[in-house]
């Protein structure tokens, strides 16, 4: 920006303020009246970009927890029993499922294929469940499945950012991001959103699941890790003690507060903010990351080992963090991509192992949080970026392993606590999961419910940007009343 103007500025004087603002002292009476239910993005808030913050209704949940199985878990091997089509295995797909349509991995007519789970009914819902799941099952009164699902993106990386950012281009928030915007946090010494990765990958759209798009990096996901230094380059290198950083992080300080009386720009703010809770977070870090501190009872429960990078420890961290005031634990487990070109990804018994690494402490998270009196108001979201096909994956159509292709037409998402109607199953597929049948839910529509319980209306919670305003849910999405309490 032009040097004069800040020079213009500068130069104002009280009087030339006042006679200049249309309102004069009346309009700063009333926005300081009003201030308690300024938006997310008014000048106060952004002097402490991560103060808590109202929402605009009474909120269900006060935090979150997304359990994201990277890849497209097989629903109809997991939660979506459909008889006539284990019947009709083996047959041709009929074709009016196939006219117009494109597949990831599956030209000409694919073979049905129904699942070779045991599926019976749980709990005094009755909700139908895979042996794959036993513990999942053995709490089927906690969960709320939503059978109805519906995505229109069919390859993960666009898939995973539709889920996220309500787009499946680069470039937006995600759900995360959103929320500590808008909400802040409860613990100013831990970052409000928390991502944790278990078996070895990123999910294919990368860091941008967690980015903050273009708001402002304070309000981006930080990556935990549970070995090693929990948070890359927060530690002091050698030779520098507390003391020095502290010296180091003020001069800092002083340098980037010359900068914003300048700039007045948010991300230097940003940066500020983000030095001094990277400070902070040198000591609260590695304590509420060392889950040795657990009961070994505890730790059998979620099948938990201290020292690891799994799936279980990850779930039990997530547990100590919203405990300390996170606002939302993003945890991504890679692996659920089950189109049988090896005997991992085989929806038999590859599907049985997967699942045995997080069933046990998925149901341990919830029931822990429920024991803890937590469950009430932390809001538990398990699925992944769409589900799987009726029919074999048509590239391993003739092998000994079995495997479904990509399939976003309908798919299985379960959730827990928060404000969420719990023993129910919601929506419904056609009797060879192909359509959904009755109360469709789309991505849009999920975000819109989820942040519903977390005491936002999904219209409202906005960032003005390149001259509109924007939001998670873009210009769509209701929010869902048969999956509220």
């Amino acid at each position: 920006m032009d040097p004069n103007y800040y020079k213009l500025i500068q130069e104002q004087t009280r009087r030339h303020f006042l006679q200049g603002s249309l309102t004069g002292i009346g309009s700063m009476a009333l926005t300081s009246m009003l201030q308690d239910h300024a938006p997310a993005d008014s000048p106060s808030r952004r002097a402490e970009p991560l103060s808590v913050w109202h929402s605009h209704h009474a909120p269900k949940a006060k935090r979150m927890i997304f359990l994201h199985m990277v890849g497209g878990p097989p629903h109809l091997d997991l939660w979506d029993y459909k008889p006539e089509l284990v019947r009709r295995t083996g047959q041709d797909c009929p074709e009016q499922f196939l006219k117009g349509r494109k597949f990831a991995f599956t030209s000409g007519t694919p073979k049905l294929l129904g699942t070779s789970h045991r599926f019976s009914q749980h709990g005094r819902s009755g909700t139908w469940i895979s042996d794959a799941l036993p513990y999942l099952s053995g709490i089927a009164d906690e969960l709320t499945v939503i059978r109805s699902m519906t995505s229109d993106q069919f390859n993960h990386a666009p898939a995973e950012l539709f889920l996220y950012t309500g787009s499946p281009r680069m470039g937006r928030p995600a759900l995360g991001s959103w929320l500590v915007y808008g909400l802040g946090t409860e613990n100013r010494d831990l970052p409000g959103f928390v991502v944790l990765i278990s078996s070895g990958l990123n999910p294919s759209a990368g860091k941008t699941v967690w980015g903050s798009g273009f708001l402002s990096s304070v309000y981006q996901g930080v990556q935990c890790r549970s070995g090693g230094d929990p948070v890359l380059y927060v530690s002091d290198p050698p030779g520098m003690n507390r003391d020095t950083r502290r010296a180091s992080l003020n001069a800092l300080r002083t340098l980037n507060e010359q900068q914003l009386h300048v700039s007045g720009s948010d991300e230097t703010r940003s940066r500020i903010s983000q030095y001094e809770l990277a400070f902070r977070m040198q000591m609260s870090v590695p304590e509420v990351m060392d889950i040795s501190r657990e009961s070994a009872t505890t730790l059998e429960m979620y099948g938990a080992t201290p020292g690891e990078a799994s799936f279980a420890n990850n779930c039990l961290l997530a547990r100590r963090l919203v405990e300390q005031g996170v606002r939302y634990v993003q945890l991504f487990d890679w692996g659920w991509d089950f189109h049988g070109t090896n005997p991992a990804e085989d929806v038999r018994e590859g599907l049985t192992k997967k699942c045995a690494t997080v069933d046990k402490s998925t149901a341990a998270l919830i029931m822990d949080l429920k024991q803890r009196g937590l469950l009430e108001d932390t809001l538990i979201v398990w699925g992944g970026e769409f589900g799987r096909t009726p029919f074999r994956e048509g590239r391993t159509a003739k092998s000994d392993v079995m495997g479904r292709d990509h399939y976003p037409d309908c798919f299985t998402m379960m959730m827990a606590g928060g404000g969420t109607k719990p023993g129910i199953t919601y929506g419904a597929t056609d009797e060879l999961g192909f359509q959904v049948a009755d109360s469709p839910v789309g991505i849009h529509d999920l975000q819109a419910t989820l942040l519903h319980l977390m005491g936002f209306n999904h219209e409202r919670l906005t960032y003005h940007y390149q001259g509109r305003d924007f939001r998670l849910t873009d210009v769509h999405g209701q929010v869902i009343s048969g999956l509220l309490a």
